[in-house]
C-alpha cells in the first residue's frame, strides 16, 4: 500500500501527516478534521496544499498533531500536507512553493527575560 509522509511544525506544535489513496476522508488524532476544527477558520486553511494542487478529494489524510494551539496546529498540518504531496509527486513543488504552504513559519513566542514583567514590558516607572 503506497503511503506518503511529511513533518509540519509551527509555534509548538508538530504534525505528523500520512497520506494515503482513498476517497479524501481525513481524521486528526483519531477525530474527524471537521470535528477537530470546530469553528476555527485556520482549520479551513490547513488543506489548503490540496486545494492548490487538485488532490482534494484522491487521498486519506491520517494526522496526528501534538502541543501548541489550534492556530500553531492548523499551520503545522498544513505544511505537513504539503510536504507529503511532495512525496506524492515532485513535480507539485514549483505551485506549493509559489503559493507559500512550502515554508516554515519560524516564529516562536519570545522568552520572558528577567527585571521585566513579560518579553519586552518593562515595570512601571516611578519618578518619586
Amino acid at each position: 500500500m503506497d503511503q506518503y509522509y511529511g513533518t509540519g511544525r509551527r509555534k509548538e506544535a508538530v504534525a505528523r501527516v500520512f497520506l494515503r489513496p482513498g476517497g479524501g476522508r481525513i481524521s486528526v488524532n483519531g477525530k474527524d478534521f471537521q470535528e477537530y476544527f470546530r469553528g476555527i477558520l485556520v482549520g479551513v486553511q490547513a488543506l489548503e496544499p490540496l486545494k492548490v494542487t487538485n488532490t482534494a478529494g484522491r487521498f486519506d489524510a491520517v494526522i496526528t498533531v501534538k502541543g501548541g494551539g489550534p492556530a500553531g496546529q492548523a499551520d503545522a498540518i498544513k505544511l505537513g500536507v504539503a510536504r507529503a504531496l511532495l512525496e506524492v509527486d515532485p513535480a507539485y513543488r514549483d505551485i506549493l512553493k509559489t503559493s507559500g504552504h512550502l515554508t516554515r513559519d519560524d516564529r516562536v513566542v519570545e522568552r520572558k527575560k528577567y527585571g521585566l514583567k513579560k518579553a519586552r514590558r518593562a515595570p512601571q516607572f516611578s519618578k518619586r
